[in-house]
């Protein structure tokens, strides 16, 4: 297959692209825009393999994507690119609005007008694989309940209004034009290569830094943790694999409150990093609880019984495993994450507005 990453300088698309070059023998075409979380490092270790090119193209540039699928030539899509981070949503809902739906909607326009001029073979094998998010459900608070695939759609942020926009999108693109989809929605990813806002890197690095972590509320939010490689595992089996037509829940079978979380990094650090910065005496005493953020989800978890008994994918990693393997790799690649933070990202707090 020749398979279109859109995002694949991101941390999820990186390590999809990362694992389709060195465990497959498809081609590779990595479409990204580089906004400030997309980092070509990401990639060096496959960047050179002759199975693989870049394209730098906004998806909302329709021109720009015509010519990378007359070019490239895809037997299937699969569609990473995306804001994705739940304060930024808070702060500037605007840059969501455009690349997750009008982004969307423009490579899925794209896509339909490049598989409407295939021959009739290869118009059957195309895919547009899709890759969500658990947010669009809502909030599990007070349930002991699962999102499934028919969870009804409940998003509480921007974020995840604006993804809950882009999954209609794509089935309707299906229903009305025939484009074969696929669609997957997975729970919290975590792993090498994340971009420092979100909650595991931001704490590691704060701690690292002898800086406050920022605990937002009592941090009895739950999360459904996975890791970032069997993420990628999962997604490659989906859009090689799948029914046409199918959505597909993955998750890491892990619920953690994010306290725990923030708690078991420290201990991993009083571990792994014992050598503390001046005036720490413990890791967990720099735990600062701060203001919530407005319209917090208390629990998500996925039920990802379906893409277990139709695929056969089950996570590798439990998150005591996929933790430790992911603060001994911030641990190792201090120079990646140095020049990550040396850009215009700093490790503050968003979402207060």
């Amino acid at each position: 297959m020749c398979i279109l990453v859109t995002g694949g300088a991101g941390f999820i698309g990186s390590a999809v692209i990362r694992h389709l070059i060195q465990q497959t023998t498809h081609e590779v075409a990595n479409l990204d825009k580089l906004t400030y979380a997309g980092n070509l490092e990401s990639l060096g270790s496959v960047a050179d393999s002759p199975r693989y090119r870049f394209y730098q193209v906004d998806i909302c540039d329709g021109e720009a994507l015509n010519a990378a699928f007359a070019e490239f030539r895809p037997t299937a899509v699969m569609h990473l690119a995306a804001e994705s981070h739940v304060d930024r949503s808070i702060d500037g809902p605007a840059d969501f609005i455009q690349t997750n739906i009008v982004g969307t909607y423009t490579l899925l326009e794209a896509a339909r007008r490049y598989w409407n001029g295939l021959a009739t073979e290869a118009k059957e094998a195309f895919r547009f694989h899709h890759i969500s998010t658990d947010e669009v459900y809502g909030d599990l608070e007070g349930t002991e309940d699962l999102f499934t695939e028919t969870t009804p759609y409940a998003p509480s942020s921007p974020y995840s209004a604006s993804k809950a926009s882009s999954d209609h999108l794509v089935r309707a693109w299906q229903r009305t034009y025939g484009l074969p989809v696929l669609v997957t929605n997975c729970s919290n990813n975590y792993g090498p290569y994340h971009f420092p806002e979100k909650l595991i890197p931001h704490m590691i690095l704060n701690a690292l830094a002898g800086k406050p972590l920022p605990v937002y509320g009592d941090g009895a939010q739950i999360r459904d943790w996975l890791y970032v490689e069997d993420h990628a595992r999962a997604l490659v089996e989906v859009v090689t694999r799948g029914q046409v037509g199918e959505t597909y829940n993955i998750g890491g079978h892990n619920e953690k409150r994010n306290l725990e979380v923030v708690e078991t990094l420290c201990d991993l650090l009083e571990e792994l990093a014992p050598h503390k910065p001046a005036g720490v005496e413990r890791y967990r005493d720099l735990i600062t609880f701060v203001k919530d953020r407005p319209g917090h989800d208390l629990r998500y978890a996925i039920d990802a019984s379906k893409i277990a008994r139709e695929l056969g994918w089950v996570p590798q990693e439990t998150f005591e495993s996929g933790i430790r393997k992911t603060v001994q790799w911030y641990l190792d690649n201090r120079e990646w994450w140095q020049r990550v933070l040396s850009g215009d990202y700093r490790l503050g707090r968003l979402g207060e507005s």
